[in-house]
């Protein structure tokens, strides 16, 4: 595999995870990295994710994870900025990490790879872009369901 493959793959990863979540939410891509011989994805999450509704949103993210043969390798149950880490079968870290205002990212790491030009992600945001903005503004996107407070 090269890091071009590493790239599709950890796109292919990030798809899915955010296809499991209901109510959708919206995303944009986050930056993109380039090591030696890793790459890395990251998507970051624009619908505002409330305090309230974080543990759901990290129990969908965790089923879906475990489901797909993910091991889980770590989770840090802090209130305001809880995570999760875990590994693909095929050596791929993912981690979903949650940021000031309740903005989630996505992030997936490859193994080492072979040298390879990367091209950016393909797979368009299904929100706002905000292509060459930098930093990310914070999540700006309300949900009926997961911005809402306690049920």
């Amino acid at each position: 595999m090269n890091m071009q493959a590493a790239a599709d793959r950890a796109d292919s990863i990030l798809d899915a995870v955010l296809g499991e979540i209901r109510p959708s939410v919206q995303w944009a891509h986050g930056p993109s990295g380039e090591g030696a011989c890793d790459v890395s994805r990251m998507r970051a999450v624009m619908t505002v994710v409330s305090a309230d509704r974080r543990g759901n949103f990290l129990g969908v993210v965790e089923r879906f994870w475990r489901d797909s043969d993910y091991r889980i390798k770590a989770v840090n149950k802090d209130l305001v900025f809880p995570a999760i880490y875990a590994q693909t079968k095929d050596g791929f870290g993912v981690s979903l990490s949650f940021g000031g205002e309740g903005q989630a990212f996505f992030e997936v790491d490859s193994p080492c790879v072979d040298k390879s030009e990367v091209a950016s992600p393909t797979t368009p945001p299904n929100g706002s872009s905000y292509e060459g903005v930098y930093p990310l503004p914070r999540p700006n996107i309300r949900s009926p369901f997961w911005s809402a407070g306690a049920p």
